[in-house]
């Protein structure tokens, strides 16, 4: 079965959820409205139904080949590549004076879902580009915007991020990479770098890296770190392109999922250096590297809820085809009916939809705090924004890539034995999303940066202000006295308090005991995550009662309040009272 993408929840998440009816109304998307929003939508749902996705399957079965240095990407990616920038959507948020549309990363959010659906490994490789355009164009000269940012709007060239290496993964301070000035502005790059996604590929002429290195009089640790643009061919004076630089990819990883992305092993220096030009200032590249990697974890984020939709699309089909046993009040000699009449089946699918749709929401909220940030009417407006955008991010990362493999692993299950082979393709998503909880910062690193950097926000009052919108949420549904939500005013109310006092534990905790606060910081990020997510769904689902969605979208709000959001009292205590158990596992590990 392929896949279709749903535009319909999409728009409504945007509208009802994220704010996209506010966000115009405001006047900080001027280029955007209602319609348009509409139509780009439905044109990028057609692309990735009918371009993108065919080639899911065929790219995790071909993989990308390395031979002599060169990386060829599996049948039909490269033409499927050219139709997608020639379309201009690699455009679609950058900066409108070096060509992109500018449009608000709330709509860019949810195109990105899409094509990660349709076909996981092709977009690893345009997310990248988007981040080293963020960063160009942020922090880069003039002469360089003005030599690469163009090319890679255009999609002509793609970019990626250097940051790996092999004793140096999430602790950057462990960074080898040499940068030697040469005296003429530019610099000799030398060093190894691992999974450098897209590092290597055949689908765009150039192929411009994003290098961190040192420079030789650098401190010691992150604060000596340098950003540096490396290309795979200089570009001449008249942008034409040159010598092939002093880069090669030395090898790609064989993966447990998502084979067309050649993640690859990359070698600066063979012959002395890599020309490479700064990026911001000497020793301040974890700053500019930072510009894509906050917005590269959203992204990540799509990644997941990307998978999951994918994963429930195909369980659902299925399950509506495959007959097993009789349902329980089918008569006497009745024929085998479809699993879906089930109620673990049925239990299943919602599971995996009130996931995927919880996911979203909190997503798309990150993705409009962004856009308030950067367009708000004043400072005190995107300071507000950028804070919201803060502590949302690492719970959309976490929850988001976490739900995308236990959706695909219940897409497994629906399967039954027929999942757990790779003909139906229910396995290739799970083999797909598990990477998505690593790269980008483990989800691990997506808690601790949570509850130690971005509670503390303006004294605890920007978590606050959240929690104050979510009590909002659960009021509504309580006055709302439908039916068809059942009992989600309490249980969401219930999630609500449980992260209230959460919070203000993890807070005033915080300064006394910090192996506590981490020991609670995964268990906190998911309560989070439940309460934001449950109270997204129910202002969804309030917002469209009139429409012809609104009981699939009261079924779904009230599946999660009532079904998975009843955990946040359980995670709770594992935040406040569960310091001590972890504490004393460390005498299981002395040996």
């Amino acid at each position: 079965m392929s896949y279709r993408a749903p535009v319909e929840d999409m728009l409504a998440t945007m509208r009802h959820v994220a704010g996209l009816d506010r966000l115009i109304a405001d006047g900080l998307a001027p280029e955007l409205d209602a319609d348009m929003a509409q139509a780009v939508l439905d044109e990028a749902a057609k692309f990735a139904g009918d371009v993108l996705a065919p080639l899911n399957r065929v790219g995790d079965k071909h993989g990308s080949v390395l031979k002599d240095g060169a990386v060829t990407t599996p049948p039909g990616w490269k033409d499927a590549y050219t139709a997608w920038a020639g379309a201009g959507w690699n455009a679609l948020p950058a900066p409108p004076e070096h060509g992109g549309q500018g449009l608000p990363a709330l709509l860019q959010s949810a195109c990105i879902e899409m094509w990660n659906s349709a076909a996981f490994a092709f977009a690893l490789g345009p997310l990248l580009t988007v981040g080293a355009i963020e960063a160009l164009h942020a922090h880069g000269s003039e002469q360089l915007k003005e030599t690469y940012l163009p090319k890679l709007v255009s999609g002509e060239w793609m970019g990626t991020m250097n940051l790996t290496e092999p004793q140096a993964g999430s602790d950057l301070n462990a960074l080898r990479a040499k940068a030697e000035p040469v005296g003429d502005g530019t610099y000799r790059i030398t060093g190894q770098k691992i999974y450098i996604t897209y590092g290597e590929h055949d689908l765009t002429e150039n192929i411009v890296h994003l290098v961190l290195a040192r420079l030789p009089d650098a401190p010691a640790g992150t604060r000596g770190i340098s950003l540096f643009l490396v290309p795979k061919y200089l570009v001449n004076g008249d942008g034409s392109l040159g010598a092939h630089n002093d880069l090669r990819c030395s090898g790609i990883e064989h993966k447990l999922g998502i084979h067309a992305s050649p993640t690859c092993s990359m070698a600066y220096g063979d012959k002395g250096g890599a020309i490479g030009w700064l990026i911001g200032e000497e020793n301040r590249g974890l700053a500019c590297m930072f510009t894509m990697m906050n917005n590269a974890r959203l992204n990540v984020a799509l990644q997941g809820v990307a998978i999951a939709e994918r994963a429930y699309q195909q369980a659902l089909h299925f399950a509506k085809e495959r007959r097993q046993g009789t349902a329980i009040d089918a008569p006497r000699g009745a024929p085998m009916s479809p699993i879906i009449v089930h109620p673990d089946v049925r239990r299943m699918l919602m599971e995996m939809r009130a996931k995927t749709q919880g996911a979203r929401a909190i997503a798309y909220q990150v993705a409009e705090a962004l856009d308030r940030s950067h367009r708000g009417a004043d400072e005190a407006a995107r300071k507000a924004a950028a804070e919201r955008a803060a502590i949302l991010t690492p719970v959309a990362k976490a929850y988001a890539t976490d739900i995308g493999v236990e959706v695909a692993s219940t897409g497994v299950q629906i399967h039954g034995g027929m999942g757990y082979v790779e003909e139906t393709g229910a396995a290739q998503h799970l083999r797909d999303a598990r990477i998505a909880t690593i790269y980008e910062g483990t989800n691990g690193i997506q808690a601790i940066d949570l509850v130690l950097r971005k509670l503390p926000l303006s004294g605890g009052q920007a978590v606050a202000d959240l929690i104050v919108e979510m009590r909002a949420v659960v009021s509504e549904v309580k006055a709302a006295n439908t039916p068809g939500f059942g009992h989600s005013a309490a249980r969401l109310g219930a999630a609500v308090d449980a992260l209230e006092r959460a919070t203000r534990w993890m807070l005033a905790t915080m300064g006394s005991d910090q192996n506590a606060v981490l020991a609670g910081a995964t268990p906190y990020l998911k309560l989070f995550a439940l309460a934001q997510g449950g109270t997204g769904l129910a202002r969804k689902a309030l917002a469209t009662r009139s429409e012809a969605q609104g009981v699939e979208d009261r079924a779904t709000a009230r599946f999660f309040a009532e079904i998975l959001a009843t955990e946040a009292p359980a995670l709770e205590l594992a935040v406040t009272e569960g310091a001590g158990a972890v504490a004393d596992a460390a005498a299981v590990f002395a040996a």
